[in-house]
């Protein structure tokens, strides 16, 4: 017997919406006048963004350590700016998304820092309004993906139970870890898989 699913928690980055990894760090590069190495190296190489993804800092640290690394000052606009720049969402997935029965509830969980928050609706555009107030980021928790305790944290913010909540991300290990705390979850790396797991819970 199929499951009732009543919810879908989303991944972003490559589920959502590809992330261009380079074209985020010519944007900002671009924007601050100076190498792309030195966006790459001050992002990057030094951990920075991994130390915020995972909620070690806060946001005005964050954009404080990059603007000194990179030589301007970076506000929470530019971040943004270039992220969007990285993370063009595609047609068809969205037009997938906004196909969903309205009664279903929808919801992310990102692998990102808490400046996300803002970026993800801009990205999704219109499609953005059925996420509202439900952008979940590791930062913001404070634990990433594939951590199980990351999973029962969502669900406890969203007042959602795993039973009738499916899972989609690009990442088996994710899904294999969301699995294990009841969650149905699949493994989406676009607009065409995710139509085969909407068809296999017969919601799309």
């Amino acid at each position: 017997m199929k499951p009732r699913i009543r919810r879908i928690l989303f991944d972003f980055d490559g589920v959502l919406a590809p992330y261009r990894h380079e074209r985020r760090i010519a944007a900002l590069a671009g924007f601050a006048g100076c190498a792309h190495e030195a966006v790459r190296e001050a992002l990057f190489t030094s951990g920075l963004e991994a130390e915020y993804d995972c909620g070690g800092i806060d946001t005005a640290v964050y954009l404080d350590r990059i603007g000194t690394a990179i030589g301007t000052v970076i506000d929470a606009d530019a971040w943004i700016a270039s992220r969007l720049a990285g993370s063009v969402a595609e047609v068809a997935m969205l037009e997938r998304v906004a196909a969903l029965h309205p009664s279903l509830q929808l919801a992310v969980l990102t692998n990102n820092g808490v400046l996300m928050e803002q970026a993800i609706p801009r990205i999704l555009g219109p499609l953005g309004a059925r996420f509202e107030g439900r952008v979940l980021c590791s930062g913001g928790l404070r634990m990433r993906k594939p951590d199980p305790a990351v999973f029962g944290m969502a669900l406890e913010r969203l007042g959602w139970e795993p039973a009738g909540t499916l899972f989609v991300d690009d990442s088996f290990a994710n899904v294999r870890s969301a699995r294990g705390i009841g969650l149905h979850a699949e493994t989406v790396t676009d607009a065409r898989s995710l139509g085969r797991v909407l068809r296999r819970y017969t919601l799309g």
